[in-house]
């Protein structure tokens, strides 16, 4: 078998009692949760810290079981159902949301594939299970949780939240796109989709070092995916009210609540996996401690690299405005997607030339050229494109007109709106003072500037 390639041996997989599958499971239902009520609370203190303000302060010490009070107060509020909601669709909604959040997180290793702990007096891997195909089915679950949005708007019978819904979908489904391109990089590095493979092979070297530009791809993509600012579009008070979420209350408004965090927890889990070496000690304590990646310390490191990827979250929300709509489909189609394919092929060359005993500077050449030839016929072909625009010189356009057929009409790309007639600056316009008719302009006689505005007239 080539260097090059993985060679996966997931045979220590499968192989635990049933009691044991179950004490995993619940684990990792609790490590989300407990994960999902720091988050929060983190999020309330961190943004309130940027912004100068104390942050929630009352409940617990420091305030650290607020979002813990918050979900409580959730869950004993009274629940409310439209009238004109399909009741069905409109309580598994939620249910659809949040369920696929938790179990993308069986995949996730904590620790390595061997049996390194004991649990019960049971040697066990720390890592519920683990497949061929892991992330593919991590993408495949990431994706039941769109219809569970989508079903939300729909089923209220409203059409705020059905407008919150289409912009969710429409904006997760181009978002997955890139990140499965980035996803792609990483199987060709690592030749293996198995989430435990994917972590030895970065023994060595991580991958945001060898894929820098998967990595900062899969970073946008994951904040896009889970809706949050500066691309939550599908909860922009200012344009939907309140997204696809509206009309829900009590505890299935804790649960889209609930999906949205777990979901980040997610994101941030696998992008920990795939290229910060997964739960691998960072690089000065992995040099002198042999014992860092075994035993228990591994999940320490990877819990920490988790929690400084939720702190990005915190920091984008307190720190960049919310975008376009426009903006944000621009981005996902236009300039995501293309340089994730062009750096897939990119990837897939190098692996080629790697698996064909090629030399790294070799590989760097070509590399080079290919990117200077297509830059060269980019340039040629603006120039070209550049002479036949000069070359037409179309006549002037009519006017836009924006009450085209007695209603508002909003200008094309290209077109521009007429100037709108404002009223003169308050210097120009002539003041009098409240009194006779024979008064003259104060500007004229330094009078006053009480009185009444002379009419634009």
């Amino acid at each position: 078998m080539s260097p090059y390639l993985a060679a996966e041996d997931l045979s220590m997989f499968g192989r635990d009692p049933w009691w044991l599958i179950v004490v995993k499971a619940v684990f990792c239902f609790a490590f989300l949760m407990v994960t999902v009520l720091l988050s929060i609370v983190m999020e309330r203190k961190v943004v309130a810290w940027m912004q100068l303000r104390v942050g929630p302060n009352r409940h617990g010490p420091w305030g650290m079981l607020q979002s813990l009070a918050d979900g409580v107060k959730l869950m004993l509020k009274e629940d409310v159902v439209v009238k004109r909601a399909d009741k069905v669709v409109y309580v598994l909604a939620p249910i659809v949301a949040a369920v696929p959040a938790f179990m993308a997180f069986a995949v996730i290793p904590f620790g390595p594939a061997g049996n390194e702990v004991s649990i019960f007096g049971q040697r066990t891997t720390m890592q519920l299970t683990d497949l061929p195909i892991a992330m593919l089915y991590i993408l495949a679950v990431a994706s039941v949780g769109i219809y569970g949005i989508v079903l939300a708007g729909w089923s209220s019978g409203s059409t705020y939240p059905l407008l919150g819904g289409l912009r969710s979908c429409a904006q997760m489904i181009s978002y997955e796109i890139a990140m499965g391109a980035a996803f792609a990089s990483v199987f060709l590095y690592s030749g293996s989709m198995s989430t435990s493979t994917i972590v030895e092979q970065q023994a060595d070297r991580w991958y945001i070092l060898l894929l820098p530009v998967s990595f900062l791809i899969y970073i946008v993509t994951m904040v896009g995916e889970v809706n949050r600012a500066p691309f939550d579009m599908p909860e922009s008070e200012g344009d939907l009210v309140g997204g696809f979420n509206t009309e829900y209350s009590s505890i299935k408004f804790a649960m889209f609540m609930l999906a949205e965090y777990i979901n980040m927890v997610t994101v941030s889990a696998v992008a920990v996996t795939l290229f910060l070496g997964g739960w691998r000690a960072p690089w000065p304590i992995s040099t002198f401690w042999e014992g860092a990646n075994h035993g228990w310390w591994p999940m320490l490191w990877f819990t920490g690299k988790l929690l400084t990827l939720l702190f990005c979250f915190v920091w984008l929300r307190g720190t960049l405005p919310r975008v376009r709509y426009d903006q944000l489909m621009k981005l996902g189609w236009k300039v995501l997607i293309p340089v994730a394919l062009v750096w897939l092929m990119a990837v897939a060359t190098v692996r080629a030339l790697r698996n064909e005993n090629y030399d790294f500077a070799d590989i760097a050449l070509y590399i080079a050229g290919g990117v200077l030839t297509l830059l060269l016929l980019s340039f040629v072909a603006d120039m070209f494109r550049g002479k036949g625009k000069e070359a037409e010189r179309p006549g002037e356009e009519p006017a836009f007109d924006p009450m085209a057929g007695g209603f508002p009409v909003p200008p094309l790309p290209g077109q521009e709106l007429p100037p709108v007639p404002r009223r003169r600056p308050r210097r120009e316009r002539e003041l009098i003072s409240s009194g006779g008719s024979d008064t003259k302009s104060d500007q004229t006689l330094g009078g006053s500037t009480d009185g009444k505005e002379a009419s634009d007239g």
